[in-house]
């Protein structure tokens, strides 16, 4: 599907195998730089791994249809009005239901919390928003009413999320996200795809290999990157292409999601689930049972060193995007980023027990990430970028 460079992998396109990366030629439609490295360790996806001796069967259309939606979208709307800033709607009603979505964010996700504090008031209000509908969708298969919800659960809250793109919403929290996206040039799709993810949490709570796992990451969390460009905007001087950019912003939510799964193995274990790839498990000579016994071991420690690893490299292909957003943007992406990225660090700071610690960013270091966060920020997009247009 999308690789980590921002480039889209023909499906016809052959594999050979090495350490760490594949070298391929990529889709000039988004001028990606040739004979980047690339692997893929089966059949559905391509993403950045560690090595890998199966050829992928590629599926590169799911998500890619998905980013040629949205993108479409804002290439529309800039034809039309030149600009993506645009005023919410300021009924009263409204701007509670906002503020509400507000307090949720600020209560359940502090960090993505913080950075929305660092944006304008619009995009702030509209990712309040989205993070609301997007809690809520996680909800039905992991709040406290979980083992009520059915497919048929699910398939009533797709309807509804049909409704409010359509004007017509239940309750304040989808007027809120329905005038989101009346404003702001988001597309359906990975809302809908973001429920799939949640039907494949009722159905499997074990992957075979990593390219499983980096579907369910799409499902639910790259999904959240691609509902994001919209509301950040990309600058006017940015020579890269839409469809890389939001290349960019998939591969971001994706590493947020592989830190997520390494930060809470214990907390999923201890609900009988486990996001870590079986076939890497056991090439470490590790097993279900070790995870459900929660015990640090050299096998586990030189396996976490391995995950990491890999999340880094999702972490170091997203930034090569965050330049290419607005202005306006660029600082909460970056705190974000930065700091998301430090729960990493945090793992290993705990002598990798993912078990019975949680890791987590201090206030103190958050504070220190914002001046870092900010500088990198001040930085244009340049036309050396590796996701520059031909």
């Amino acid at each position: 599907m999308f690789v980590a460079s921002f480039g889209v992998v023909s499906p016809n396109t052959q594999i050979s195998i090495c350490h760490g990366f594949i070298s391929r030629s990529l889709c000039s439609k988004f001028n990606a730089r040739k004979h980047r490295s690339f692997c893929s360790l089966a059949s559905d996806l391509n993403y950045l791994c560690l090595g890998g001796t199966i050829p992928a069967i590629s599926s590169n259309h799911k998500v890619y249809d998905v980013v040629l939606k949205q993108s479409a979208l804002v290439n529309e709307k800039l034809k039309s009005s030149g600009d993506l800033d645009v005023k919410l709607g300021t009924l009263s009603l409204l701007n509670e239901a906002y503020e509400r979505c507000g307090e949720v964010c600020a209560h359940y996700s502090q960090t993505f919390y913080l950075g929305t504090l660092l944006t304008t008031p619009e995009r702030r209000r509209a990712f309040w928003a989205i993070n609301m509908w997007c809690r809520r969708t996680d909800e039905l298969v992991d709040g406290p009413n979980a083992s009520h919800i059915t497919l048929m659960t699910l398939d009533r809250w797709e309807s509804r999320l049909e409704d409010l793109f359509e004007g017509r919403p239940y309750d304040m929290f989808d007027a809120a996200l329905s005038d989101t996206v009346a404003n702001f040039p988001v597309h359906i799709q990975p809302f809908k795809d973001m429920i799939e993810g949640m039907r494949m949490d009722l159905k499997k709570w074990r992957y075979k290999n990593f390219d499983e796992l980096y579907l369910y990451c799409y499902y639910v969390a790259g999904t959240v990157g691609l509902l994001s460009v919209p509301i950040m905007g990309i600058a006017p001087e940015s020579q890269a292409t839409t469809e890389s950019v939001y290349n960019a912003a998939l591969v971001l939510g994706l590493a947020n999601q592989l830190t997520n799964i390494l930060r809470d193995v214990g907390e999923d274990a201890r609900r009988k689930r486990i996001y870590l790839p079986q076939d890497e498990l056991a090439q470490a000579g590790l097993s279900d049972e070790d995870i459900f016994a929660g015990k640090v071991t050299d096998k586990w420690r030189n396996f976490m060193k391995s995950q990491i690893k890999r999340a880094r490299m999702f972490f170091d292909e997203a930034e090569k995007g965050v330049t290419e957003l607005s202005s306006a943007s660029r600082w909460p992406v970056w705190a974000s980023l930065l700091l998301y990225r430090q729960i990493l660090d945090e793992i290993e700071a705990n002598d990798y027990d993912n078990f019975t610690k949680r890791a987590y960013v201090s206030n103190a270091k958050k504070l220190i990430a914002l001046p870092v966060a900010y500088a990198r920020s001040v930085i244009s997009p340049s036309r050396t970028s590796t996701l520059v247009k031909a």
